[in-house]
């Protein structure tokens, strides 16, 4: 498989043809916050297209810290960032454009080739310090510098998602790579739910820079909450750095953010270092060679075309007027024909009209009873309406009998319950949920508790029972409605739920709630949490 191949991915069915009026070309990848797309401008130049995922739509949170950072966003010019060029944080969904970086990321780069050499790390370095300088005078924290987040174009680095990453930002706490401070990268002010400053993203430049010169994280790999101990915890061991970069790196993971070297230090410092190589353009023969050849983007997509039948005319020849006799027997033919075919015609435009009606309220109970909801891959998935369930298309006719029967009432028929979506949802020993606002709460008063002082950690209620629902694909109400319906355990032990599994939930009041775990950190019991997207459908069992 060649470069391109692998950053240009066809779109998929449930991808859309456009959004805004750019036509999308290719996936170019998916992350926490949603989809990315490849895409032109009226003039043909490419764009990366991100489109957010309707659960985070759903949340008027998100969308308010969506629209201020993309507000902010707009104001950062830089040679080393991908610069803003179109949003529309109110869409349906919310999305945003920025100018196509053709270079791989640091991450690709390294899986590659390996350990980056010391002049690139250094070239590095200097080029992400600058883009932030131009993010921070625009009043930004970009707050999840990563290699991930760092494209290597043929002339140098760009920085890409700068402050529209802190709208993503529901926790300090979140999972690997899904949203805002990627634990790896994380400073210790950030993992320990602190101030974020700009000294914040010169520590996480730091560990991109430690990333490019080892090909692995300097904290290590493991679990979120292992990493977050150690930074927190634990001074980086340098040694394992080559050793022109330790001064650098040694003040960039300063633990304490005042003692952390200024961003034009960082750059005069990797310029002094380069020697002549800094004022002769030397940069893009390293990023040549580290970044590969450019891949070939896609041409704009074409524009569809309508094309118009062209009449179709044909010419029937003139019968031969018929004898007498002739009409006369054709007369009485086609008075009978003429009977029988409005007798049939009654027959079959019955049984179609009882066909359609008993379709359309098949349909209507399939599509009531079970509403779109998240996969474990952030998309949304629809029911299949010809897959009816007995309970809900009621008594099937007895072979031989041709009279319909009245079909059991659904009990979704006169409407489904709206669903009411709130994302990344935090619990830990100290609060909990409820089913009715506020929906996370700072005490354990709520109806859904997180509790690990037992034996092993998990979720308990007063006022509610939970049943784990082992599928990889979205659950529906109606799912839940049938897994809930004999439910009795009020505590469930969260040992055998991963990352992306999903707990159906059944209050008192019949309110139901689906909980899809996002993360889960339960290694440490002191200091375990778990983050859920949690849907709410109101008296609907």
């Amino acid at each position: 498989m060649n470069h391109a191949t692998e950053v240009f991915q066809p779109l998929r069915a449930d991808d859309p043809p456009v959004v805004a009026g750019y036509r999308l070309v290719a996936r170019l990848g998916a992350g926490g916050m949603g989809r990315v797309y490849l895409s032109h401008t009226q003039g043909g130049r490419p764009v990366a297209v991100k489109v957010v995922r309707p659960e985070l739509a759903d949340d008027p949170d998100f969308r308010r810290r969506f629209r201020r950072e993309v507000e902010a966003a707009r104001r950062v010019r830089g040679a080393y960032t991908a610069e803003l060029i179109d949003a529309d944080p109110d869409g349906t969904p919310p999305w945003s454009a920025t100018l196509y970086v053709p270079g791989p990321s640091l991450t690709e780069a390294v899986a590659r080739r390996g350990p980056l050499p010391v002049p690139a790390v250094l070239w590095l370095v200097a080029g992400v310090a600058e883009a932030l300088q131009a993010v921070h005078a625009a009043g930004i924290v970009h707050r999840d510098l990563k290699p991930s987040n760092v494209l290597l174009a043929a002339d140098g680095p760009r920085v890409i998602d700068f402050g529209i990453s802190l709208a993503a930002d529901f926790t300090s706490y979140t999972a690997t790579g899904a949203a805002v401070g990627t634990p790896h990268f994380m400073a210790p002010e950030q993992a320990a739910a602190g101030e974020v400053t700009a000294a914040t993203d010169v520590f996480a430049l730091g560990q991109t820079a430690a990333f490019a010169a080892l090909g692995r994280p300097l904290y290590g790999d493991g679990s979120a909450i292992g990493v977050l101990y150690r930074i927190v915890h634990d001074e980086p061991d340098l040694s394992v750095l080559p050793e022109p970069l330790r001064p650098l790196l040694a003040r960039c993971l300063a633990a304490a953010p005042e003692d952390r070297a200024g961003l034009a230090e960082i750059v005069a410092w990797c310029r002094q270092r380069l020697g002549p190589d800094a004022g002769t353009g030397a940069g893009p023969a390293v990023w040549r060679d580290v970044a590969g050849p450019e891949p070939t983007v896609p041409p704009p997509a074409p524009t569809a075309t309508r094309v118009l039948p062209q009449p179709l005319v044909i010419t029937r020849p003139q019968p031969l007027a018929p004898a007498p006799d002739a009409r006369r027997a054709r007369g009485r033919r086609t008075a009978l024909l003429t009977t029988a075919a409005v007798a049939a015609g009654a027959l079959v435009l019955t049984g179609l009209a009882w066909t359609v009606a008993d379709a359309g309220s098949r349909f209507r109970d399939g599509v009531a009873g079970a509403p779109s909801t998240p996969g474990p891959d952030g998309s949304r998935r629809s029911p299949d309406p010809s897959t009816a369930r007995p309970s809900d298309s009621g008594p099937a006719a007895e072979p031989g009998d041709r009279t319909p029967r009245a079909s059991k009432p659904s009990a979704t028929a006169s409407g489904t319950p709206r669903p009411i979506g709130r994302v990344l949802q935090r619990l830990d020993a100290k609060n909990s949920l409820s089913f009715r606002e506020p929906y996370q709460r700072d005490d354990r008063e709520g109806d859904i508790r997180f509790d690990c002082e037992d034996a092993g950690c998990a979720l308990e209620s007063d006022t509610s029972v939970f049943v784990q629902m082992f599928t990889d694909e979205g659950v529906s109400l109606d799912e839940c409605r049938l897994m809930l319906a004999h439910a009795d355990r009020r505590r469930w032990p969260l040992a055998s739920v991963p990352v992306a599994g999903q707990i159906c939930v059944r209050h008192a009041s019949g309110d139901i709630a689906l909980l899809t775990v996002q993360t889960k950190s339960t290694a440490l019991p002191e200091l375990a949490f778990l983050t859920m997207d949690m849907t709410i459908w109101r008296d609907a069992a």
